[in-house]
């Protein structure tokens, strides 16, 4: 039996109308779990333009974003976001939790609703450029790294990131 209290929450899509509380679990994931693997200047500079301006552009270009809403102390929050998208004919994903959430299985499941989301347009893998924060859970989550790089952040700071790729296919659970 596990010590951790468990996490109650529900996963939706995401409206033009949650593009702030999204920024919000998406600065509060880079502010309490980034500072284990970057630099005070590259943590800054990562969530420095993290506004709901950023999610309503992606939503307009056809990313679809997904949120998970859980209750604590009483309020109700954004606690994390999955999202997909798709550039020329490669598929996207990537997910962002809020540090009170990690390690609460939030992630895993905003994964699964952005895998089945490609998968519903067609995809046969998913590719992403990963923090080094979340590299060990993707490859949890059946993805393997593909190569290493950096992201060029708005201040033309570096920041070292794991390319990754995770093919897509139907379940080969026993029974199904």
């Amino acid at each position: 039996m596990s010590h951790k209290a468990t996490l109650e929450f529900t996963i939706r899509r995401a409206q033009p109308s949650d593009v702030d509380d999204i920024a919000a679990a998406h600065l509060d994931s880079i502010r309490s779990i980034g500072p284990q693997y970057y630099s005070a200047d590259i943590v800054n500079d990562w969530g420095g333009r993290v506004k709901g301006a950023l999610y309503l552009e992606a939503m307009g270009g056809g990313e679809v974003f997904f949120i998970a809403v859980g209750t604590s102390n009483g309020r109700t929050d954004v606690i994390g976001f999955s999202s997909h998208g798709v550039d020329g004919d490669e598929h996207h994903a990537g997910v962002y939790v809020r540090g009170a959430a990690a390690r609460a299985g939030v992630g895993s499941a905003l994964l699964r609703t952005a895998e089945a989301a490609a998968m519903a347009a067609g995809a046969s893998s998913i590719h992403l450029d990963s923090s080094l924060a979340a590299v060990e859970f993707y490859k949890a989550n059946g993805f393997e790294e593909v190569g290493r790089g950096e992201h060029r952040l708005w201040s033309g700071r570096s920041m070292a990131c794991v390319s990754m790729r995770k093919v897509l296919g139907p379940s080969r659970r026993l029974g199904a």
